[in-house]
């Protein structure tokens, strides 16, 4: 129960970003193609949040997923789906944090 609560409020071991990409991570970016051409992560791959469903095949399954977007909504949601198809996923939330971070 407690475990449950720590993990609702984030408060349970932070994710390691570095490791993550030590195990060749692959960082996908649910922006809009615009607010991506504005500034990403160097190597990210963009697919917007609406087309994540159908743009699975550009996703590999046996690395890795770090999710990331503006603020870390749209990447939750993306967690989300991409969990429900059998993939290990991390929000990463703002790409900008993430950049900080890897």
């Amino acid at each position: 129960m407690i475990e449950t609560i720590k993990k609702l409020l984030g408060l349970g071991n932070p994710t390691n970003y570095k490791e993550l990409m030590g195990r060749g991570a692959q960082i996908i970016d649910v922006r809009s193609p615009g607010e991506f051409s504005g500034g990403h992560i160097k190597n990210s791959i963009n697919i917007p949040l609406q087309q994540i469903s159908t743009q699975l095949s550009k996703i590999k399954k046996d690395k890795p997923v770090i999710t990331c977007c503006a603020s870390g909504m749209r990447s939750a949601s993306a967690k989300s789906i991409l969990k429900q198809h059998g993939y290990e996923v991390y929000n990463g939330g703002s790409w900008v944090g993430l950049n900080n971070k890897i």
